[in-house]
């Protein structure tokens, strides 16, 4: 008992103890809050997928481009990313600058799969 009176007088071993417990009570609030999701985006169209954004199911505020590099036609990509809502919009830009969306469940590894004959937005349609 005074061994724990004297870590709270203290001020070096009180304030170690304090950022411990921060530590062990905000680590899994942080990890809870973000989950990691995995999408797997299959490119068989004939266009090369320079970017990929995610949204809000019915929200038009993308968030930051998830791609390093295209996707070129006929290949695959599993991209990890943070989600945590149960839906998410994502939004495909090609390189003729069109835009192919499609919204999926948050659950899993959803998988997006463009074809040659997924809809596109080029600005003029």
């Amino acid at each position: 008992m005074r061994r724990l009176h004297r870590m709270f007088i203290n001020p070096r071993t009180f304030a170690g103890f304090l950022m411990l417990v921060v530590l062990y009570v905000l680590t899994p609030l942080s990890n809870a809050t973000a989950p990691t999701l995995t999408i797997s985006l299959v490119n068989n169209s004939q266009w090369e997928i320079r970017h990929l954004y995610l949204s809000p199911a019915n929200s038009e505020d993308w968030g930051p481009d998830q791609l390093s590099s295209a996707i070129s036609a006929g290949s695959s990509r599993n991209l990890d990313v943070t989600w945590n809502q149960s839906t998410v919009k994502l939004v495909a830009e090609d390189q003729d600058g069109c835009f192919l969306t499609t919204t999926v469940e948050a659950t899993g590894t959803p998988t997006w799969t463009i074809t040659g004959s997924t809809s596109r937005n080029c600005g003029n349609q």
